[in-house]
């Protein structure tokens, strides 16, 4: 017998911004009427390569009623790709900064990031602080430490991804996508597996399913990250800051020995206020892995 299809608790109303010329895409729970001093929205961003209908079960654990919005990033989910052959950091901060001006005009909010999206909303509640009342970084741990010897060498990879086209894998059916999604991550059940893949993938003419995120995404950034520049706006985070990670994330995996998690914890103390919180048993994808832990850590936290 197949276990019960996973039942979404809060039903997410997707509505479309229009932000620096693209159409992209937004999901709301709530409405404002729920927003407040003490409970401002909560806006959410994911990953790359994932969709912001992922925090749906995060957002269904949630004890308390409040106005959440997640965003599709440009290239992925519904939004519209950027049209260009590669996409750049600083554009997603820029689009980020856009949204809030349009979803909570002159109000501050409380801003979680997962993965890249961890990064980016870390660096913009450094340039921005007055627009985050309190932040929250799900396993942003930013990249390794590079050296100036190495830009001719990551030039010279990007300019010949270029000459190729950036293609993704297709599926021969949901049910194929619902596997590969379990196969990247063994922790998420089939139930929530299922009612994920067809928010991150869609059937093509041909009858294929392709993965809702521009192929470009998967290019090499021929910009090297630049740690001491990261850090300068880390520094200047006024918002309390929640990190949270899971037990069976290896970021070896990732980048061997070139970057360690106390290396990144050196960095995080950088920030004047932190909270820091493990889940377990989760990986990298723990708002799939955790979501009932993650939204009473996500609760006590913007509740304090």
């Amino acid at each position: 017998m197949n276990p019960p299809a996973y039942t979404a608790r809060r039903i997410a109303q997707s509505r479309f911004l229009a932000l620096r010329g693209l159409r992209c895409h937004v999901l709301q729970w709530g409405d404002a009427s729920l927003v407040t001093p003490e409970r401002p929205a909560l806006v959410l961003l994911h990953g790359w390569m994932d969709v912001a209908a992922s925090f749906q079960f995060v957002v269904d654990a949630l004890p308390t009623d409040r106005l959440v919005l997640a965003l599709d990033w440009r290239g992925f989910g519904l939004s519209q790709s950027s049209g260009a052959d590669a996409y750049w950091f600083p554009d997603y901060v820029g689009d980020l900064d856009a949204a809030l001006d349009a979803l909570s005009p002159g109000q501050p909010v409380d801003l979680l990031g997962h993965s890249m999206g961890g990064n980016v909303v870390m660096t913009y509640a450094g340039v921005r602080p007055e627009r985050v009342r309190r932040l929250i970084n799900l396993e942003g741990f930013g990249m390794p430490r590079t050296q100036p010897h190495q830009a001719p060498k990551r030039l010279a990879q990007w300019l010949d991804e270029l000459k190729e086209p950036a293609e993704l894998r297709t599926y021969d059916s949901i049910d194929a996508v619902a596997q590969r999604l379990r196969k990247t991550n063994p922790l998420l059940s089939e139930q929530r597996a299922a009612w994920l893949a067809p928010h991150w993938s869609r059937e093509r003419a041909d009858g294929q399913w392709e993965i809702l995120g521009d192929p470009a995404h998967k290019r090499t950034n021929p910009l090297l990250y630049q740690v001491d520049e990261v850090l300068a706006c880390w520094t200047l985070i006024k918002a309390p800051v929640l990190w949270v990670e899971g037990d069976r994330t290896d970021i070896s995996r990732w980048w061997g020995t070139r970057y360690t998690k106390e290396e990144f914890h050196q960095r995080l103390s950088v920030v004047a206020h932190v909270e820091k919180q493990l889940l377990s048993p989760a990986g990298h994808m723990l708002h799939h892995d955790q979501p009932e832990a993650l939204a009473g850590h996500i609760e006590a936290f913007l509740s304090a």
